[in-house]
């Protein structure tokens, strides 16, 4: 692929930052100075007043313990982060593979025998996703090509549109970026993926990056918390999560049914999110962070083999998919939403659940414990996109309706699982559909291996309207929903 030019910018941006942070420093200083003075004045007043001495130490007093509380209520009040918007990759057509072709390639390769190509075919059939599904380039080749210079032209093929789409959208220049966090599990080359952005975009020298691996399907959610947390200490500052996962090196060339599976579902896909804690991004930004919350449950030994990346017998590196994965994903959930609706939910449905498990447990056991109804709270929810099984998984925890599971299974369908990016895309299909009100509240469900679980809840502050015509779902959002996908 060309590459465009890059940003120059010299060292202005650099210049800028450190100027804003001296200010800053001496704002606080005459601030101090400010409130020094006072207290001083009226000390000095009092003092030729002549009145009682027990009154100085009163007033001393009642100033030093006045400022502390001013002091820790300011220092540590969260700072507010929001959403000011975010981009999806539409891969282009000519990279769409049908079921026909992605068997006929496999029968191709000579790798496959007739049992794990009948298996991929069944999988094909029931995952729910459609023919427009896409894979990078190098696996379109026979034998797909999964050498290192592949993954990086993917690299390139899926993060450098979505960052270009999204700095046109927000009017931002790259040197206006304090922060970069790019989340890729399987893939994680040197120099590094942040590196690689940092470079093609020419980004300030004191920009903070960050490069997360490893970390499955919640990749987006957990960079997204991380974000979250650097904005916390980094005033005025903007932060850009970059969110894919690189099929190229990922390719399964063994015969082992739990590991073939993930050839069958993972598309290409990519998103690209802006958040900021500025505090004038109130009156322009999508979102705002209303909670996030992360669980995990990797200190179990069935849950943390439950997926892992690992060699077959024969040698063939993939990641293998267990049964228990349907049991051990929901129960992680559930770790996570008690925790979750302690903080959000009503009183009436924190008391229905208290109850159910005092009912449980001391009088009868067969009871079922009930399970909140988040929806009390939350308006839309983006599940994770693993397969047509998982999503009925854990609709059935959250006691979720086929209208409250619509965006999943419609991104299943069309894009097929693009792992931790695709929490993005069912947020732009509700935005696509005019779903999102402003006041909404919007629920992302992040799960991945380890096991993990982050829930990220945004509240809509503006109108949004005309996504429509915005990718992914350009041209295609008035298909959908369509009836009835297999799963």
């Amino acid at each position: 692929m060309e590459s465009a030019p890059k940003v120059s910018h010299g060292g202005i941006a650099l210049q800028s930052a450190r100027l804003m942070t001296h200010l800053s420093l001496t704002f606080f200083q005459l601030q101090h100075f400010f409130i020094l003075t006072l207290v001083i004045s009226i000390e000095s007043h009092i003092f030729l007043k002549g009145w009682n001495p027990m009154f100085h130490l009163f007033f001393l007093f009642s100033c030093f313990v006045i400022y502390m509380i001013l002091r820790r209520f300011f220092l540590n009040a969260p700072r507010s982060v929001y959403l000011v918007d975010f981009s999806c990759l539409k891969p282009p057509s000519f990279l769409r593979v049908p079921f026909a072709t992605f068997l006929e390639n496999a029968t191709l390769m000579g790798i496959f025998d007739s049992e794990s190509l009948n298996f991929m075919a069944k999988t094909l059939k029931s995952s729910g996703q459609s023919e427009e599904t896409c894979l990078p380039p190098a696996l379109h080749f026979i034998p797909p090509k999964t050498h290192q210079q592949e993954s990086i032209n993917e690299v390139h093929m899926v993060l450098f549109p979505v960052m270009d789409d999204l700095l046109t959208k927000t009017h931002l220049s790259p040197h206006d970026i304090d922060i970069l966090i790019v989340n890729c599990s399987g893939f994680c080359p040197s120099p590094s993926l942040s590196s690689i952005i940092i470079n093609r975009y020419s980004m300030r020298s004191d920009i903070k990056s960050f490069n997360l691996s490893g970390m499955g399907c919640s990749a987006s959610a957990v960079a997204i918390h991380l974000a979250e947390n650097l904005l916390q200490v980094h005033e005025n500052s903007n932060a850009v999560v970059l969110s894919t996962e690189i099929l190229s090196n990922g390719w399964y060339a063994g015969k082992e049914p739990s590991r073939l599976i993930l050839n069958c579902y993972f598309r290409m896909g990519g998103a690209a999110i802006l958040l900021t804690n500025r505090k004038e991004a109130k009156d322009y930004s999508k979102y705002k962070l209303f909670k996030s919350l992360r669980t995990l449950t990797s200190f179990d030994d069935k849950s943390y083999l439950s997926a892992m990346r690992e060699e077959d017998k024969d040698g063939k590196l993939g990641v293998s998919v267990t049964r228990d994965t349907l049991q051990v994903f929901p129960e992680t959930l559930r770790i996570n939403i008690t925790l979750l609706g302690s903080s959000i939910l009503p009183l009436s449905e924190k008391l229905k659940h208290v109850i159910s498990r005092l009912r449980k447990r001391f009088l009868d056991k067969s009871q079922e414990i009930y399970i909140p109804n988040f929806k009390t709270v939350i308006n839309h929810i983006c599940l994770p996109v693993s397969g047509g099984a998982v999503i009925r998984a854990i609709g059935k925890v959250l006691k979720l309706n086929d209208k409250d599971l619509e965006a999943a299974l419609m991104t299943l369908h069309r894009f097929g699982n693009q792992s931790s990016s695709a929490l993005w895309y069912e947020l732009a299909y509700f935005e696509a559909k005019e779903r999102v009100k402003k006041g909404d509240k919007v629920w992302h469900i992040g799960m991945g291996t380890g096991p993990k679980c982050v829930s990220l809840i945004w509240e809509c502050i503006r109108p949004i309207s005309g996504e429509s015509k915005n990718d992914p779902w350009a041209q295609v959002i008035h298909h959908y929903p369509i009836s009835g996908p297999s799963t």
